[in-house]
Parts: structure tokens; C-alpha cells; sequence
């Protein structure tokens, strides 16, 4: 949508301290590493949380849920907010907020203490659309996306660091809950060493934030969550007033949301950009890979670290070994992301998102078949994970690169919405599958809810990449 108000001057180049790009991409990629600090960090812990804070399984799985929910809430007004008012000095005040989060998850003693701290860190989704704001100000397309490529390696590197930390902090360290401190670690560092040398934007169109939109986007999509990740546990049985109430309110919310936008002349999202037929497939995309990966998010280190002798299954690793056995897959993703933009510039986009989505697929068939051994069940996820790597480059390539250039923080930030809303289907999903196989007085389920889940992440890859042949790629005009 072409804004034919006045816009806000941009900043003299002169007032634009000049910062070397290695510095520029140093940072974005430290940025990105302390996010994944801040994703990666509990994996290892799961399992014996459930002890330490008499929680189930499925009750794990708010953990993920609440992070997600206050994501969906965080980025589309910090993406805006970076297109109007810089994009460094809100990124300034977003990694502030997550080292808040962090702060309080390292003090937690109760589950609901732990689920507020998450909350708080889930404004690290608003991370990847401001960093890329300032990447696309100060760097060519070609350059943009070699550097998106490496903001998403070090996002798994990140979760690598996480997971490694932790993992020797619980192994090690008598009580195994100090290892809730390591991702305020992560993230002070990356707010000290990149506060001096992110630049500014030096483009900044001009406007102001539609709150009315996003209070009504942000309960809509809540309620939508609640409503799924309730559902079909005790007291919010599928057809009750409860589950359905949210449900339906939440559509209608998201409904007058889009209504809202249409009408507004500074809308939160632009819901005219969904008319491009390849922003809605990429969006789509982002949807269905992001069900997956972070809808597993909970449940495979929970399958790994779990005695065989509980209920018959798991491979009974160690909050280490646990951690170890995850980095193929994140290698694998980093891996992926880092060679997709070669693969997109040889065989094109179209096919590079199928490729992606049925290694996906590929993968957690694997996973179906061969749960019952360690190693080859971290080679499903080297599958699963080099497809993963290959969707997350490629769509918030994408996400970018399709819409004009005064809305590239808001590009991305819708990109970055739908992947949590994504994750939080995900996630609903795996708690609702999981509390239905969970047995009473156990925390933990039966086998027929991991082999549920990842024959339903099965369907859904697929889904993707029949979503993804109807890709046209005609990027929008600057």
C-alpha cells in the first residue's frame, strides 16, 4: 500500500555514526545467538522439571505455549515500532525486556513464577525484524540475504549454546534449576557488546502505532491458543462452553482485526499485502514448518531423557547427553540455512521450500520407525533438520523481499508472527495429544502420543510442500 501522507524525514546521513559491515553483521549475528540461548536453554531440563516443580509432561508444553502467545503479542508492535522510531533504539529496549524475562526465570521456585519469566522473553520474537530492518538499510539484496542466512546459523547456534550450557550445568551442579540463569547471561552480553556499535536506520516513513489493532490481533490469536491448548482436558472437554467460547470469539477477533486494518490509514498490518498470492503461500509455508519444529519442541527432548523402564519407552539420557544429542539437529538446521540461498540461486525458490518440507517430512517418518535406537534416531532428525534450516532461510528471505522496502521490518515481523502462531498450534496440538495419553498420577505419557505427534508433523510437512508448488516469486518494487 503506497502511504501518500508525508513522511517523517529520514535521518541525515552525516548524523549516522558509520559502522564497518563486519561490525554491522557481529552484532546482528550476537543478537541472534542470545535468542537462541534463550530458546535452547531448557530442553535439557524438561524432564526433571516435572519433578522439581510437580508438573506433568503436558503441563510443559504451557511453557512453550506462553512464550509463543506473548511473541504474537510482541512482534507485530515492535516491528512497527522499528519502522517508525529506529530500529536499533527498539531493539534496545526489546533485548531489555527479555533480560527481564531471564531475570526472573533464573529466580523461579514455582512453575507459575517460570511461566511469567517465559512470557516476558517471548519479546525476543521481535529480534529477527528489527535486525533485519537495520541489515536491509545497509546492505544489498544479495548481501541481505547471505546476511539473513547467517542471523538463522547463528540462531542455532545459539540454541547449540543453550542446550550445551545447561545441559553441563545440570549434569554437574547439585541443583540442576541453575542452569534457569544462563539465558540472562546470553542476552546481558549481547545488550553490552552490541548497545555501541548496531547503527541506527537512516530510513523511517513516518506514522504511528495502531494499538486498537494490535490489542484486538494480540487477544484474538490468545484465545484462538487457549482455546486449543485447553482442549480436551479436564474441565475443557471439546464441546464445552469454555473451548468453544474462546474459539469462536478468538475468529471473530481476528476477523474485526482485519477489519480494523483495512480501514485504518496506518494499520499494525497491512492485510492488503496478503492480496500478493506468493505472500500468502510463504506464509502458509511458515505455518506448517513451524508447527513442527517448535510443536516438537518439548515433546523429543522429553522422549529422549525419559527411562525406558517409566513406560516401556525412551532412551533414558542425561540432561548432557541430552543436550548432545540434539546438536545434529541443530547443526543440520544451521547447515541447511546456510546453503539454502545457494540452492534457491541454482534451482530456484519453489523448489527449494518442497525440498524443505519433505526432508521434514522424511524426517519424522524416520522418527516414527526408528524411535526405539538412539542413533538412528538422531539421523531422522539430521533429515528433519537440514529441511527445517532450508524453510526458515528461504521464507524470511522471502517474507522480506516481497513487500516494499518502507514495511521490511513489518515483512518480516508478519513472517515472525505466523511462525509463532504456527509453533503455538504446534503446541496446543502436542498438549492436547499429550495430556489425552498421559495415564492418572503419571507426569508422563504413554508412546502413543510421540509416535501421534509426529505422524500428524508427517501431514502437515506434506501439506507445506504442496503449498509450495503454487509459489510464483515476483519479489515487490522498491
Amino acid at each position: 500500500m503506497t502511504d501518500t501522507r508525508a513522511a517523517a524525514p529520514s535521518t541525515p546521513a552525516s548524523a549516522l555514526r558509520p559502522t564497518p559491515p563486519v561490525a554491522v553483521i557481529a552484532s546482528v549475528a550476537l543478537v541472534e545467538l542470545s535468542s537462541g540461548v534463550t530458546q535452547g536453554f531448557l530442553s535439557p531440563l524438561l524432564q526433571r522439571l516435572t519433578g522439581t516443580l510437580h508438573v506433568t509432561a503436558a503441563d510443559l508444553n504451557w511453557l512453550s505455549i506462553c512464550n509463543l502467545l506473548a511473541s504474537v503479542a510482541f512482534t507485530p508492535v515492535l516491528s512497527r515500532m522499528g519502522d517508525l522510531y529506529g530500529h536499533r533504539r527498539i531493539l534496545r529496549w526489546t533485548l531489555a525486556i527479555v533480560l527481564t524475562g531471564s531475570l526472573i526465570v533464573g529466580m523461579s521456585t514455582s512453575f507459575r513464577m517460570l511461566l511469567v519469566g517465559q512470557v516476558l522473553q517471548g519479546a525476543f520474537a521481535g529480534f529477527f525484524p528489527l535486525l533485519v530492518g537495520i541489515l536491509r538499510n545497509r546492505t544489498s539484496d544479495g548481501e541481505s540475504r547471505r546476511g539473513i542466512s547467517l542471523m538463522v546459523a547463528a540462531l542455532v547456534g545459539g540454541l547449540a549454546v543453550g542446550l550445551l550450557a545447561s545441559g553441563l550445568i545440570a549434569q554437574y551442579v547439585a541443583q540442576p534449576t541453575a542452569a534457569l540463569w544462563v539465558p540472562a547471561v546470553g542476552v546481558g552480553v549481547a545488550l553490552i557488546v552490541t548497545w555501541p556499535l548496531l547503527p541506527e536506520s537512516d530510513h523511517r516513513p513516518g506514522g504511528s502505532v495502531d494499538w486498537l489493532g494490535g490489542v484486538v490481533l494480540s487477544a484474538g490469536l490468545v484465545a484462538i491458543m487457549l482455546g486449543l491448548g485447553k482442549g480436551g482436558t479436564p474441565g475443557w472437554a471439546w464441546n464445552s462452553a469454555a473451548t468453544l467460547g474462546c474459539l469462536a470469539g478468538g475468529v471473530v477477533l481476528t476477523a474485526l482485526f482485519a477489519r480494523i486494518e483495512l480501514r485504518s490509514d496506518e494499520p499494525m498490518i497491512d492485510v492488503r499485502l496478503f492480496a500478493h498470492g506468493d505472500v500468502v503461500v510463504i506464509s502458509l509455508i511458515a505455518l506448517t514448518f513451524s508447527f513442527c519444529m517448535i510443536g516438537l519442541q518439548v515433546a523429543n527432548p522429553v522422549f529422549l531423557s525419559t527411562p525406558e523402564s517409566a513406560l516401556g519407552y525412551g532412551l533414558g539420557l542425561t540432561p548432557l547427553r541430552t543436550a548432545f544429542a540434539m546438536l545434529p539437529y541443530m547443526g543440520a538446521v544451521a547447515a541447511g540455512s546456510l546453503t539454502a540461498p545457494a540452492l534457491a540461486g541454482r534451482f530456484g525458490d519453489r523448489l527449494t521450500l518442497v525440498a524443505g518440507s519433505l526432508l521434514m517430512a522424511a524426517g519424522y517418518a524416520g522418527a516414527l520407525l526408528t524411535h526405539q535406537s538412539l542413533w538412528p534416531f538422531l539421523v531422522t532428525t539430521l533429515v528433519s533438520g537440514a529441511g527445517c534450516g532450508f524453510l526458515q532461510q528461504s521464507t524470511r528471505t522471502l517474507a522480506v523481499e516481497l513487500v516494499p522496502h518502507d514495511q521490511t521490518s513489518v515483512g518480516s515481523g508478519i513472517n515472525e508472527l505466523l511462525i509463532n502462531v504456527g509453533g503455538s498450534l504446534g503446541a496446543a496440538a502436542v498438549l492436547a495429544i499429550s495430556a489425552k495419553a498421559t495415564p492418572a498420577g503419571s507426569p508422563l505419557p504413554r508412546l502413543g502420543a510421540y509416535t501421534t505427534s509426529w505422524a500428524v508433523c508427517i501431514g502437515v510437512s506434506l501439506l507445506g510442500a504442496v503449498i509450495a508448488l503454487f509459489l510464483r516469486r515476483s519479489p515487490a518494487k522498491h
